[in-house]
């Protein structure tokens, strides 16, 4: 008779865990992504400095980012750190989670309205897997570019309908950078010579989510949509060093204000 290995975190890796029982000691805590596996977050680890009292950190049903950080594979113990996990560290874990929640529920929409069996879903999936590196990833870009970007899978031609139904409804990720132009210019025409450049500059762009809306002389507002900071910064950066160099030369004064960024839909 032959008994089923459990699998088990690796030490290092980032898990979430419900809060199952409080001691005096410190807490146990049910890994939620290893079948109820349980380990244990001692006193020590629950927060910096001297703890006086588990519950005043952790209660029982709370759901906490922890790191592993031993591992005794012949008994299965698992100790766990709370106090060793960044804010940045919690932040990525609880998005990955989310998204993995929303790609079940993708999965599973697909496999009803398609009537899909297990293994036809399974073979998507893995399908959609050799291209992106998840399934969100996938409807993603169908949702932002349309459904010919899965052309080169040659998926089943009846399940195709399905996905593109489904991918129009994702709210595509999307950031939006912006700031105040202040721009001057003491010639009689200065007001059209800034117009021109600006103008100029925006045909340019127009490919690029690029947008300049006039505020009330002299301040306009630049903003740049895309799906996500990196992209935006480095579409930003030179549109902006374009106007400083164009009115610069035309004999006016350029200033710019950074406001708050925005950012809507899965990040």
């Amino acid at each position: 008779m032959s008994t089923k290995t459990q699998e088990l975190p690796e030490v290092g890796e980032i898990v979430i865990g419900t809060i199952s029982k409080i001691g005096d000691h410190g807490a146990y805590a049910t890994l939620d992504e290893y079948d109820g596996i349980q380990g244990f977050l001692h006193i020590s680890e629950i927060a910096p400095g001297w703890v006086r009292n588990v519950t005043r950190f952790v209660k029982k049903g709370d759901k906490k980012v922890l790191l592993v950080k031993r591992i005794n594979k012949e008994r299965s113990d698992v100790d766990l750190s709370l106090k060793q996990i960044s804010k940045d560290q919690r932040k990525k874990k609880l998005q990955d989670v989310k998204r993995f929640e929303k790609e079940k529920g993708i999965l599973k929409n697909i496999q009803e309205k398609a009537d899909l069996t297990n293994k036809q879903l399974e073979k998507l999936e893995d399908q959609l897997l050799s291209k992106y590196n998840s399934v969100y990833d996938a409807v993603v870009d169908i949702a932002t570019n349309n459904i010919s970007v899965l052309d080169d899978l040659k998926l089943e031609k009846n399940v195709l309908p399905t996905i593109e139904e489904i991918s129009s409804k994702i709210q595509v990720p999307s950031v939006e950078i912006r700031g105040i132009l202040e721009l001057s210019n003491n010639k009689s025409d200065g007001v059209e010579i800034l117009r021109k450049i600006l103008l100029d500059i925006l045909k340019k762009n127009k490919e690029n989510n690029v947008n300049i809306s006039y505020l009330g002389a002299p301040k306009y507002r630049i903003t740049v949509n895309s799906s996500d900071f990196k992209t935006a910064e480095k579409t930003l950066k030179p549109v902006l060093e374009e106007i400083e160099k164009y009115v610069n030369k035309t004999g006016g004064i350029f200033q710019f204000e950074r406001e708050e960024s925005k950012k809507t839909g899965e990040g």
